[in-house]
């Protein structure tokens, strides 16, 4: 039995870094999934992308066993909701976007035109009345770009229906973190991609089709998973995503479980997860020496898992996350070990199969 190690390397960052740099909004995830075929490409024997986007690698397309691996590609944002007169912008989400991070954010507004630069103004608290203090939500927060009117908003390119992104970049805090926007989940189109990599470069020979699907729109309701499980139609499924990290302040343990960065991988249990899957998935894990953690999701996970293990005629499916600090806000944090432990588990859990094909029956 070969002891295979894995760690990320300086490559392996630069892709990362130019990954999450790049936009990739739901329901216009081109620019970000670009960047991931480009990289995939060299591991797999064939790409596939579909009528909104999502991207599939194949290894072995010929087998009649399929074995998908997945994450998500779409990021959060806003929308161009209304202009006022004056020129001020009024918001909708796109995805799960928090409006309470908003005020005295850099944002990019995608125009046919080219990227518009505003920001999110808040009033200067000189001008509060403690009397009438009001947080921000979804009504009053709003978007700035410098004009003085409605008409030249819509002269730089700005109508309804715009995307609004932010802008902020990746970096590593303290060589242990890496930290950035849309970690959830590209983070997980990472990892699937480091496996395939991992696969080809220690000559492994699948005895299955392993598919690794970047899929769009999970932000919205895990659509696009939806719609490849029924192009590919999978046996087996393990998707990756990102989870809460519950050690921060104001995170009740009780009631969102007892999960921390730098202490491994997140098993999942569902509903949706298998329980031979996620067997699978623990015994690897135990036998490789690799550390992992466990969580517990009542009714339903949140994640692309739960729409492939209810679409067709079911498909056994497994969940392995990402411990993640600051979920949907522009410094979400990761522990690199937890990445490169992920990497491992997945990897490892694909040998395991292609010794024994019984998940397959």
């Amino acid at each position: 039995m070969n002891n295979y190690l894995y760690s990320i390397n300086s490559d392996s960052i630069k892709f990362l870094e130019k990954y999450l740099n790049e936009f990739s909004p739901t329901g216009d995830e081109s620019e970000g999934q670009k960047i991931w075929i480009n990289h995939i490409s060299s591991y797999v024997e064939k790409i596939q992308t579909d009528l909104y986007g999502t991207a599939v690698g194949i290894i072995n397309p010929n087998s009649p066993y399929k074995l998908i691996i997945e994450a998500h590609v779409d990021e959060i944002s806003w929308c161009v909701n209304y202009i006022t007169e004056e020129g001020i912008i009024y918001v909708s989400r796109n995805g799960g976007s928090d409006h309470q991070i908003a005020p005295s954010k850099i944002v990019i507004i995608h125009t046919e035109k080219g990227l518009v630069h505003g920001v999110f103004g808040w009033p200067a608290i000189h001008t509060r009345k403690s009397s009438e203090e009001k947080s921000p939500n979804i009504d009053n927060i709003f978007v700035d770009i410098g004009v003085s009117n409605k008409a030249e908003a819509m002269n730089m390119g700005v109508h309804v229906g715009c995307i609004i992104t932010y802008p902020d970049k990746f970096f590593i805090m303290n060589h242990n973190y890496f930290v950035s926007r849309a970690l959830d989940n590209k983070i997980g189109g990472f990892i699937i991609a480091e496996v395939a990599k991992m696969i080809i470069e220690n000559g492994i020979d699948l005895k299955f089709g392993l598919y690794i699907v970047n899929s769009v729109q999970e932000e919205v309701g895990l659509k696009g998973a939806k719609m490849i499980s029924k192009t590919i139609q999978p046996n087996v499924v393990i998707v990756t995503d990102v989870t809460h990290d519950t050690y921060g302040p104001m995170i009740d343990k009780k009631i969102q479980g007892d999960v921390k960065c730098g202490l491994g991988p997140v098993i999942g249990y569902a509903p949706s997860i298998h329980k031979n899957v996620r067997e699978l998935i623990i015994s690897t894990a135990k036998n490789r020496k690799i550390h992992f953690q466990r969580l517990v999701s009542s009714r339903y996970t949140g994640t692309d898992t739960d729409a492939f293990a209810y679409s067709n005629k079911g498909v056994l499916s497994g969940l392995i996350s990402i411990p993640l600090k600051y979920m949907h806000t522009t410094v979400e944090m990761v522990h690199k070990k937890d990445v490169e432990q992920a990497v491992l588990l997945i990897f490892e859990t694909l040998q395991t199969i292609n010794n024994n094909k019984s998940i397959f029956h």
